[in-house]
């Protein structure tokens, strides 16, 4: 399923929601956005920026769905799910996890859905359609930016587990987001605005890609990836 819009109003509806996201100013343009309960009938009980913060706030919340960034200090998105797998798995008043993530990776989206999210967004969708989207995994919908499903539909028909890649396994999750965005031809600025960091940090993490995967410079990278099939 997409998260296009649906016609139905959210006047007469509520839920409770937690916001995980290792960025302060995006948490706090997401709670500007949704979080007018009046309007919205979403109400933002907490929020988090790391693995050990979700999962307490998550546990002491019980919110009805939880916002969760796919990389986050401790261990990433993947971490707080397997951590609060007992509450998704509770038979009253499941606590049910939507992904919204800049990241459009196929490993990340399949990564997150194995844990037990009911979703996965990225951070290009609307106000309006987010809001559609948590009152759809509320009500137990699975929900999907368009391409992304093809992936987890691709991952799930398949019973071959993908090959190891042992030359990507030596990056970190933000240093895949910034190889990916590199060879989409991305300017470090643009990469820096997009993934609310500074241009000094993309800097050091191309640096950092360059030299585990032992290329001399972003033509390089660019072909590597390519040819990965991660672009």
């Amino acid at each position: 399923m997409t998260e296009e819009t649906t016609g139905s109003t959210v006047a007469d509806r509520h839920v409770r929601v937690v916001l995980v996201d290792d960025h302060r100013m995006f948490r706090a343009g997401v709670q500007a956005e949704i979080g007018e309960t009046a309007r919205t009938g979403v109400e933002v009980v907490g929020e988090a920026a790391d693995v050990d913060q979700a999962v307490t706030v998550i546990t002491a919340t019980r919110p009805e769905v939880v916002l969760l960034d796919v990389h986050l200090p401790g261990g990433g998105g993947v971490e707080v799910l397997r951590r609060c797998a007992p509450l998704m798995a509770a038979a009253e008043n499941p606590v049910r996890f939507l992904a919204l993530s800049v990241s459009d990776a196929a490993e990340d989206v399949i990564g997150v859905i194995r844990g037990g999210a009911r979703g996965y967004v990225t951070k290009t969708i609307t106000g309006t359609d987010l809001v559609n989207s948590v009152f759809r995994v509320q009500e137990g919908d699975a929900v999907f930016s368009p391409r992304l499903a093809g992936f987890v539909l691709d991952a799930f028909a398949s019973t071959d587990a993908p090959p190891v890649d042992e030359d990507l396994d030596r990056l970190t999750q933000r240093e895949r987001e910034v190889l990916r965005l590199i060879a989409r031809g991305y300017a470090y600025k643009e990469i820096a605005k997009q993934l609310f960091i500074s241009v000094k940090t993309v800097e050091s993490h191309v640096s950092a890609v360059l030299r585990k995967l032992q290329l001399s410079n972003r033509h390089e990278l660019t072909r590597w990836a390519t040819a990965r099939r991660l672009v």
